[in-house]
């Protein structure tokens, strides 16, 4: 999925370093007529092969999609430190993804 950030007035670059910081996976880019240059862009690509291997339902999606609207609200809120939000956001990650983990232990 393609998400354009301009009404956020958040660059794809730095929302993708403070995704990354909040455990949440994504790339920069560009979206159709960016003006910003290849290596800022002006969205962020997502995608859901991870989460569907692990099993998240539409419950889980819902709840991504609100941290990851959480980490770009911050970011647009205050773009030289959102430390906080994507502390706060990580601590959610770790706790939604250890209620489905990737390997399941058989021998139980």
């Amino acid at each position: 999925m393609l998400v354009d950030l301009r009404p956020f007035n958040v660059k794809g670059n730095l929302a993708s370093e403070s995704l990354c910081r909040a455990n949440i996976t994504c790339n920069k880019n560009g979206i159709p007529f960016d003006t910003e240059k290849p290596m800022i862009t002006s969205g962020i690509r997502l995608g859901s092969q991870a989460a569907t291997t692990r099993g998240f339902g539409l419950k889980e999606f819902e709840k991504v999609g609100e941290l990851i609207t959480k980490v770009i609200k911050g970011l647009s809120e205050n773009p030289k430190d959102n430390s906080k939000v994507e502390n706060e956001v990580r601590n959610e990650v770790v706790n939604l993804c250890s209620n489905f983990p990737i390997y399941k232990n058989l021998n139980k």
